[in-house]
C-alpha cells in the first residue's frame, strides 16, 4: 500500500507557471521548467504498484523498447525473481517539462524495501529520475541512494587500525572502484596464456613482492619477460576478488584475491598452493606490491 503520497493540485492564479533553470550545457541550457501532466504521475504510481507486485509484464509496459533493449526483460525478470518481497512507496512526484522542448522527466521521492530469496536486506530512501519519451514511457532512468542504518550491507565498514598513531586509524574501509577487478580478471586470463607481455601491462615499474615464505624483494617490470620460463603450464583461478581503500583518502587501494594456483614445471615438478593476497594499486593505477600468505 503506498501509504504517503503527496500529488498537489496546483492553481496558477497569481503564481508562476514556470520556474527554475537549466544550467547544463546543452541545447536545453537556460531554459525553465513547466510542470507536467497528472498522467505522468499516475504512470509512476501505476509502475511503482507493479514493480512492487514483481508484476512482470505490466512493469515493462512503462518502459520504452529502446529502455528495454536486448537484455532488459530478462535481466528485469532474473531481478524480480531474485526478491522474495519488494515495496516501493513514492512519497513525492514531480513531473517537469522543459520550456520550449519536449524534453520530459518525472523526479520520484520513494521508499523502498527490498527482501531478497537469499536472506538479504535493504532499505533505502531513493531519489528518481525516470526521462519520459513522447509517448510517456520510460526511456532512461538514473537513482540516487540514501541506505537506511538497518541494512544488511553498507557501502563502508570495518576499520583500519594501523601503528594507532596513523591519521587514519579508526577509519572504515569502502570498495574502491578504479577498475581494479576487471584490471586483475584480465591479468588472470593473460598469466593462465602464459603471456608474460600481456601480463607486464598492469604493474609499475618497480613492484615489491612479500611472498608466503616472509620473503621480501624487489623486481623490475621487464623481469616479468622470465616469469613463464620454468614452466610447462599454470593454472591461476580466482574465487573472490575485493577492492577496498580507507575511507577519504586518497585514491590507492588494496585488492584482496583469494585464488588457487597450479604450476607445473618442464622438470615435471607440480606447485600447487590456495592463496590470499593483497595486490596494492598506487596512485597511477598500477600494481606496486604484493603480499601472499598461502596453504
Amino acid at each position: 500500500m503506498l501509504s504517503l503520497i503527496f500529488i498537489t493540485s496546483l492553481s496558477f492564479i497569481g503564481c508562476q507557471s514556470s520556474g527554475g533553470i537549466w544550467i547544463g550545457d546543452s541545447e536545453m541550457s537556460g531554459k525553465k521548467f513547466n510542470f507536467g501532466s497528472d498522467q505522468a504521475v499516475t504512470d509512476i504510481l501505476n509502475l511503482s504498484k507493479a514493480y512492487s507486485n514483481k508484476d512482470l509484464e505490466t512493469l515493462l509496459s512503462f518502459y520504452s523498447e529502446d529502455f528495454i533493449g536486448e537484455n532488459g526483460r530478462q535481466w528485469t525478470e532474473d531481478y524480480l525473481n531474485s526478491m522474495e518481497s519488494l515495496s516501493m512507496e513514492p512519497y513525492r512526484i514531480v513531473p517537469l517539462h522543459y520550456q520550449d522542448s519536449d524534453f520530459k522527466v518525472t523526479l520520484t521521492w520513494s521508499k523502498e524495501e527490498r527482501v531478497y530469496k537469499n536472506g538479504s536486506y535493504e532499505k533505502l530512501d531513493l531519489v528518481e529520475s525516470f526521462l519520459m519519451d513522447e509517448d510517456g514511457k520510460v526511456k532512461n532512468f538514473k537513482q540516487w541512494v540514501s541506505i537506511d542504518s538497518s541494512n544488511f550491507g553498507n557501502r563502508s565498514g570495518g576499520k583500519f587500525f594501523g601503528d594507532l598513531n596513523s591519521e587514519f586509524s579508526g577509519r572504515p574501509f569502502v570498495f574502491s572502484n578504479r577498475n581494479e577487478t576487471a584490471i586483475l580478471e584480465k591479468l588472470f586470463e593473460n598469466y593462465n596464456k602464459m603471456d608474460a607481455e600481456a601480463c607486464r601491462v598492469p604493474f609499475a615499474d618497480i613492484i615489491e613482492i612479500n611472498d608466503f615464505d616472509g620473503n621480501k624483494k624487489e623486481i623490475k617490470n621487464e623481469d616479468l619477460l622470465e616469469a613463464f620460463s620454468p614452466y610447462k603450464s599454470v593454472k591461476w583461478t580466482p574465487i573472490s576478488i575485493v577492492p577496498i581503500k580507507i575511507d577519504k583518502t586518497d585514491a590507492a587501494s588494496g585488492v584482496m584475491v583469494y585464488s588457487n594456483e597450479k604450476r607445473v614445471s618442464k622438470n615435471g615438478k607440480i606447485w600447487e598452493k590456495e592463496l590470499m593476497e593483497i595486490f596494492y594499486f598506487n596512485l597511477e593505477g598500477k600494481i606496486s606490491s604484493i603480499t601472499q600468505f598461502a596453504r
